[in-house]
């Protein structure tokens, strides 16, 4: 028994006319709308409103990006516009003013040198928890922010 394999999956059928059934709806649906705003609005004011309206609907239609139906991007904009995002802010370390370390307690002082990278032979990483795998995560941060802010000078 032999089958035939379909060949050309992708390439949809034409199924009025020149149109395919995706495109002849959208054009159906722009054409629908842009009669709705002829008849209920002053020409004046309706004619920009159709302008839009026909130029969307024939994008959706016909337009194709990276060979991607334009709807994709759309839906891709709406997305973007309407999900949360996630702002990530790279902390710059700053030279603090010397007017304001006169006034510094000396655990302030201490902080603020390791804050500003000031390389010490022995930093004691305090022991924060049991988990060896949060002290060993805790530790990197440390050493990272030390060799990054010693290599911005």
């Amino acid at each position: 028994m032999q089958f035939q394999v379909p060949q050309f999956i992708e390439v949809e059928d034409k199924i009025f006319g020149p149109f395919t059934l995706r495109q002849f709806i959208y054009m159906a649906g722009g054409a629908g709308i842009c009669f709705l705003l002829y008849k209920f609005l002053p020409l004046l004011l309706a004619f920009p409103f159709i302008v839009v309206v026909a130029t969307f609907s024939g994008a959706l239609a016909f337009y194709r990006i990276n060979n991607k139906p334009f709807i994709f991007v759309v839906e891709a904009a709406f997305k973007y516009y309407f999900a949360a995002k996630l702002y990530i802010w790279k902390k710059v370390n700053r030279r603090p003013d010397p007017a304001l370390q006169k006034n510094m307690t000396p655990g302030e002082q201490a902080a603020e040198d390791v804050r500003l990278g000031k390389n010490y032979a022995g930093i004691m990483v305090p022991k924060i928890s049991e988990s060896k795998l949060k002290d060993l995560a805790w530790s990197l941060d440390i050493k990272e922010s030390l060799y990054s802010n010693r290599n911005q000078r």
